[in-house]
């Protein structure tokens, strides 16, 4: 008796535009290049979403991304500048093997600028970041956190569609398979749906150098998962974005859509997600992580709605509290439970240490700005409020003499004006001079 009975097999068959034969037979027989390197320099395209790429040959194989040139592009023809002043910068940040070319050839993960500028002096003004360069903003509050050593992981789901149809690939032409139940982690015929794609992504992968973590089947029939990490800083976004290129192009040899909306479906099927695990230095402490993985917790509740307006476009397509999803209004976390914003692995308050995993992105997020967002509000954001506070009392007493806890408030009134560093106050209520 079949294992699913209730599940049929689809027989449509998607052909490739091409041969890919013809390519394969040149790659693989005219593999000297003179000593030259091929490199695809990769950028995100103007929507946030698109990936866009080109190619340039080089003398030597380089050893890091300084060694790569600056390059630029037509920002007209993607959308992230005008057509009487095109020319945005690529700036190489990070190097892969090239799957694709093989041998010493390259993928560069780069990020994008305003060109220089020159001013009446004859100085040349800093490159700027374009608005559609998320990766500064994030690089620079992992600079900030470095010490506090974040890493990430990221699971991104995503679903494959038929690029003639946009229906979902193996999917009944206009109807429905089976329910969901037999899909997710299957082996089989109608259960595992276009299974050569993400074989072939993981292996590409693995070649590039991204740190992909393992691959399986979901919930919803053609719908896949793979996972990235860990990754320290600004490396997740970098390994995300290019495992995505590579997704890209492995999908356009098979002449298949991936789609990374967080509801390729309505209605009662799962959607995807880009749920976001995340850990400290300080929570993979033995002893002390649990209780720093509750602080962290209670702080990301705080600033639940900027981080829901900022993790994926259409998420609340998904976050509805169904289908293992906790709701787009409420906050939440839990031990072991998926339905709720933030889940926290079961031997994680046995072991008093670990991470935990903030289920909200989408999995259209834009891994720049989820990560800068988990690391600002955990570990930053008190610090700024802290350096606040020391610029308003410059002058403290000495730490010998000062108690451990000072209320300022119920100190003479000349007396919280010294400890706060500033010569007078405004009134006898102690607020601090200047009318700020």
């Amino acid at each position: 008796m079949s294992q699913y009975p209730n599940v049929f097999v689809n027989d449509e068959q998607i052909r490739s535009l091409l041969d890919q034969s013809i390519t394969r037979h040149y790659l693989s027989t005219l593999t000297d290049q003179g000593g030259k390197i091929c490199a695809e320099y990769v950028w995100i395209g103007g929507s946030g979403q698109d990936l866009r790429s080109k190619a340039r040959t080089l003398d030597k194989l380089p050893t890091k991304p300084e060694d790569l040139p600056v390059w630029n592009y037509d920002g007209s023809s993607t959308g992230q500048a005008p057509g009487h002043d095109s020319e945005v910068y690529l700036v190489p940040r990070s190097i892969f093997k090239d799957p694709f070319r093989g041998g010493d050839n390259i993928l560069v993960m780069c990020d994008t600028y305003e060109p220089p500028r020159m001013l009446p002096d004859g100085t040349m003004t800093p490159l700027k970041a374009i608005p559609t360069n998320t990766r500064a903003a994030c690089a620079e509050v992992m600079e900030k956190a470095k010490a506090e050593e974040p890493w990430f992981g990221i699971e991104q789901e995503y679903a494959l569609l038929n690029a003639a149809t946009k229906w979902p690939l193996g999917w009944p032409k206009g109807g429905y398979p089976a329910p969901q139940g037999p899909y997710y982690c299957s082996a089989g015929a109608g259960v595992s749906i276009g299974r050569d794609i993400p074989e072939v992504h993981y292996r590409c992968c693995l070649f590039a150098g991204v740190n992909i973590s393992g691959v399986n089947g979901e919930v919803l029939p053609s719908q896949w998962e793979y996972q990235v990490g860990p990754c320290e800083g600004i490396s997740m976004g970098d390994h995300l974005w290019m495992s995505r290129y590579i997704m890209y192009r492995v999908c356009e040899m098979f002449q298949v859509e991936c789609t990374f909306d967080p509801k390729p479906i309505p209605g009662d099927w799962n959607g995807s997600g880009g749920h976001t695990n995340f850990s400290t230095k300080a929570t993979r402490t033995p002893g002390i992580g649990w209780a720093a993985i509750q602080e962290q917790c209670e702080k990301l509740g705080k600033r639940h709605a900027v981080h829901i307006a900022a993790y994926g476009e259409g998420n609340e397509r998904r976050l509805t509290g169904k289908h293992e999803t906790s709701s787009i209004n409420d906050f939440s976390w839990g031990v072991a439970n998926r339905g709720c914003s933030i889940r926290v692995g079961r031997m994680v308050p046995a072991e008093k240490c670990g991470y935990y995993e903030d289920r909200r992105p989408a999995s259209n997020l834009d891994p720049y700005v989820v990560c800068r967002l988990i690391v600002e509000t955990t570990l930053l954001m008190e610090r700024a409020a802290t350096a606040a506070l020391a610029a308003y009392a410059p002058a403290m007493r000495p730490a010998a003499t000062a108690p451990s806890i000072v209320c300022v408030a119920r100190l003479p009134h000349a007396e919280r004006c010294t400890w706060l560093g500033v010569s007078q106050c405004s009134d006898s209520s102690g607020s601090i001079g200047g009318g700020g």
